[in-house]
């Protein structure tokens, strides 16, 4: 005897599965202008490749013989796929599904999915739409109690951030659990008008609707409430992409960096770029105006691998450029100030910005580049009510804290405790300064006519007698005489920076393959 008639019920709950909500929430979800779960991880993962693991599981419907008429799938899936040829865990919520609410017992299959991930040490993909796996007030009904907030798996997730990198897309409008989902990850991203995060539920956001008329309007309520203007520009949420399928690139290309697991290394790719490239622009880049700005992403361009600068973060923290990148090849983190941006001067957003993505790279050991013009911390009152100090102390403590081989190019300028946040003074300094160095404890320009200012009322020509000053101690602070007493390790010609690095790159995963 055969099992073929317990296949023929699993093929046909399978093929109730593949239905999701019914077609009518299926169409209801492309009509948005939004993919479905199931065509979502079809676009994510390499082709052909994901297995879902949990198919079946959801309620069933049954006749008064017991016999099947329907299922109601879990609104959450899951399973092992391959990203980039490298294997991962892969999930999906499901918003045809009551809006992607978890209903009674399922949640048991977003823990296992982020079980799976520490425990086999696979990176892990959160497509999130909706609550994420969060409750509704039906299910309340439907157990016939309330309950204690807690969320089954946490220890989970956290034990993930500890161990894999963690990818999590906010696809749609996300709330409650859905919303700490995304955040509790390595790299975020939101597609704009399409995703919202809120802290709350959807009654605030409906709450928030009903003074408008239309529903244009209720949707522009839930913009104005948690639309990605507002969380790609707070540090919520990393990115903002125009489309699922940008979201899906972005997704992939950010795991092209990234090792399996923590304790493996990330991989080297080919590199058509020529080592030795020494680019003629870089040496008129900087301005010889000391308040002139000049493009750091074009320097960057210049001096890593062709095509390879992965920008991370770029709308908040704005004073500070964040990117992966690679130099012949191997991976590495960039950070690089932003002279365009209040003049390069780290506020505390700037400051948080650094601190995080300096924990990144060295918990996922990438050596870390640092393209310094930093004027210092800003200052002012703004400056001050926001803690500036604080989250500024914390990025230098990262940058302290971190392990990983870190090399710095002083550009320009270096000031104050946030130009010394370049790199560990207690550690060797791979650090190379351009001939338009300029550092000190503060601005020469800022203390000047304040450190002399008895000498500069006592002349009989005031401006003549600054401007003498002022001559004096351009030469003073000439790049050179820090040379003369090893304060800076070496001044170096532009266009040999590209070159210097690939060298610091190749020497810094020598040393990190040693630790593996």
């Amino acid at each position: 005897m055969s099992w073929s008639r317990e296949l023929e019920e699993l093929r046909q709950r399978e093929a109730m599965a593949d239905q999701m909500g019914g077609e009518a929430k299926v169409s209801r979800q492309h009509g948005r202008g939004k993919m479905d779960a199931r065509a979502r991880l079809a676009a994510l993962c390499d082709e052909g490749s994901f297995r879902e693991i949990g198919k079946i599981a959801g309620h069933g419907h049954y006749d008064e013989n017991g016999d099947l008429t329907g299922v109601t799938p879990a609104p959450f899936l899951f399973g092992k796929a391959t990203v980039n040829g490298r294997p991962v865990v892969a999930t999906a919520d499901d918003f045809t599904i009551r809006g992607g609410a978890a209903d009674a017992g399922i949640s048991r299959k977003m823990v296992q999915a982020e079980k799976m991930a520490h425990e086999l040490k696979l990176p892990l993909i959160r497509m999130i739409d909706g609550t994420g796996g969060g409750g509704s007030v039906k299910t309340l009904e439907q157990i016939g109690a309330t309950y204690i907030p807690a969320v089954p798996g946490w220890g989970d997730v956290v034990e993930n951030l500890d161990t894999v990198p963690v990818v999590a897309l906010a696809l749609g409008p996300t709330a409650g659990l859905g919303a700490a989902r995304t955040v509790a990850s390595h790299y975020s991203i939101m597609v704009r008008g399409l995703s919202q995060i809120f802290a709350a539920g959807p009654a605030v956001v409906d709450g928030l609707g009903a003074s408008y008329k239309s529903a244009d309007d209720h949707q522009q309520a839930k913009e104005d409430l948690g639309g990605s203007d507002i969380h790609t520009r707070n540090g919520v949420v990393d990115d903002e992409v125009a489309s699922e399928a940008e979201a899906f690139a972005r997704a992939r290309h950010f795991l092209s960096f990234m090792p399996e697991h923590v304790g493996q290394l990330a991989r080297r790719a080919d590199s058509h770029d020529q080592v030795d490239r020494r680019e003629e622009a870089l040496l008129s880049l900087v301005p010889r105006e000391d308040k002139q700005v000049y493009s750091m992403r074009r320097a960057m361009d210049m001096i890593l691998d062709k095509g390879t600068v992965f920008e991370i973060g770029k709308n908040w923290g704005r004073a500070a450029i964040t990117a992966l990148a690679r130099l012949d090849g191997y991976p590495v983190a960039v950070i690089a100030s932003d002279p365009s941006y209040l003049g390069g001067s780290w506020e505390a957003k700037t400051s948080e910005k650094v601190e995080r993505f300096v924990k990144l790279a060295d918990q996922f050991r990438l050596p870390i580049v640092h393209l310094v013009d930093n004027p210092g911390f800003m200052i002012g009152r703004e400056a001050e009510m926001a803690g500036t100090i604080r989250y500024g102390v914390q990025a230098m403590n990262a940058i302290y804290k971190a392990t990983v081989p870190l090399a710095s190019i002083v550009m320009r300028r270096a000031y104050g405790i946030a130009g010394s946040a370049m790199s560990n003074a207690e550690r060797f300094q791979y650090r190379y300064c351009w001939p338009s160095g300029d550092w000190g404890s503060l601005p020469i320009a800022g203390g000047l006519e304040v450190a002399y200012k008895s000498d500069i009322e006592a002349s009989d020509d005031p401006a003549a007698t600054l401007a003498e000053i002022k001559a004096r101690l351009d030469k003073v602070t000439s790049p050179f005489r820090s040379a003369e007493r090893y304060n800076v390790e070496d001044i170096i010609d532009p266009r040999d920076t590209r070159p210097l690095l690939c060298e610091f790159a190749e020497l810094a995963w020598r040393s990190l393959s040693s630790e593996a």
